[in-house]
């Protein structure tokens, strides 16, 4: 049999991590449609963010103990047909309630293809070669958010959100195709995870820490970016198809975001993360003072600049919390990076629902504001780190 090519196994992964990045955060750009389509409020609508966050909080770490012992194909095919059956789910829901079952589905396969497609990725290519092959199995999921969820958007103004979730399945079936196709059979196999590896992780003072650090630094955003097309239009008055504009825009700046802070965040890990968390939440800031003044140009530079520091963290916060798993607990790395991941939606639904408490309570111009108070949370876990790591030298 002709040996696969690792460029494209990772191709594959990469159309995966297209369609699972678009599904996340789609209903962001959905949400004043899914309000009108099921009679609900905001912090309501919100629920399809949160939940699915939620999801891959369990989905990550559980669904990667449970399956340890699988082919690695079988079960990205596998993950995919939960995928495409949670959106299509979602697609034809005709209740709110059948909606956040689909989401919560979808948010399954999503944490689980998080936890184990880096691993495959550093598979398939020779060991100086790893650290490029995850970089472009990800860039799916920037490419999601510069394109998937603008076009997906587009798709709901222009017909109906129903079809914005069918087109996420289509992608879904490209990616069960190609993954049938470019995935090899005889990838490592992990096997059964040592259930003590639990007890490792959660009894180390620094990697508890660092997850902490990632949920709260990561989840600030989400207080206010749950909100921000009902901001766009309702606040800042933008027609429909200008938010669909601004939200390309605003994924181009994530990318540049991505980049930067990878590059910022390759020596000196804490510090660098501290100086991002502060940028994102002057941002945040800056978001509330032009939604205060309902300013339109105001608005607009404030929203780049939200997508430009909002997930610029990313990498730091992976990185760190691998450095650690290296460090205190070489035999749990899988496991680690698989908490980390649920880390990060443990801070999606922590922020939704901070948002949605306030623009429920109030209005979503305040919606920043709560986020600004989660980040400062994670500033002052990085303070303790750094005098953690000075008292051990």
């Amino acid at each position: 049999m002709k040996k696969i090519s690792p460029s494209l196994t990772l191709l594959a992964l990469a159309i995966n991590a297209f369609a699972v990045g678009s599904t996340e955060f789609i209903s962001v750009g959905l949400m004043p449609m899914i309000v009108n389509t099921f009679n609900i409020n905001l912090s309501q609508a919100g629920l399809t963010v949160s939940f699915y966050a939620l999801g891959v909080t369990v989905g990550a770490p559980l669904l990667t103990i449970l399956t340890g012992t699988w082919n690695r194909k079988t079960l990205m095919v596998s993950i995919m047909g939960l995928f495409i059956l949670g959106n299509l789910l979602s697609a034809f829901a005709p209740t709110f309630l059948l909606l956040l079952v689909g989401r919560v589905l979808a948010s399954l396969a999503h944490g689980i293809f998080m936890s184990i497609s880096t691993v495959i990725a550093a598979d398939v290519v020779r060991p100086e070669k790893r650290a490029s092959a995850i970089a472009l199995m990800f860039t799916g999921l920037t490419v999601a958010t510069v394109i998937g969820v603008p076009l997906g958007t587009f798709i709901g103004q222009h017909s109906n959100w129903h079809m914005s979730f069918v087109f996420i399945v289509v992608i879904g079936l490209i990616g069960l195709i190609a993954t049938s196709i470019l995935v090899p059979k005889g990838l490592p196999i992990p096997g059964k995870i040592n259930l003590s590896g639990l007890a490792r992780i959660f009894t180390n003072k620094s990697i508890l820490m660092s997850l902490f650090i990632t949920a709260f630094g990561y989840g600030g955003t989400f207080a206010a970016y749950t909100y921000l097309t009902p901001i766009l239009e309702g606040t800042f008055r933008f027609s429909a198809s200008t938010v669909v504009i601004i939200l390309v825009a605003y994924g181009v700046m994530v990318a540049i975001g991505n980049s930067l802070g990878g590059h910022l965040a390759n020596k000196n890990i804490l510090p660098a993360l501290q100086k991002m968390f502060a940028a994102l939440a002057l941002s945040l800031l800056f978001l509330f003072i032009s939604a205060s003044l309902a300013s339109q140009a105001l608005g607009l530079i404030a929203t780049l600049l939200l997508g430009l520091f909002a997930f610029m963290n990313v990498p730091g916060l992976q990185l760190y919390v691998v450095q650690l798993a290296e460090k205190f607990t070489p035999k749990d790395i899988t496991l680690v990076s698989a908490f980390n991941i649920a880390a990060f939606n443990v801070g999606i639904t922590l922020g939704s629902f901070v948002g949605g408490q306030i623009s429920k309570g109030s209005s979503v111009v305040f919606t920043p504001l709560g986020g600004i108070i989660i980040i400062l949370l994670a500033m002052f876990l990085i303070r303790l780190a750094q005098k953690d790591q000075a008292s051990k030298l």
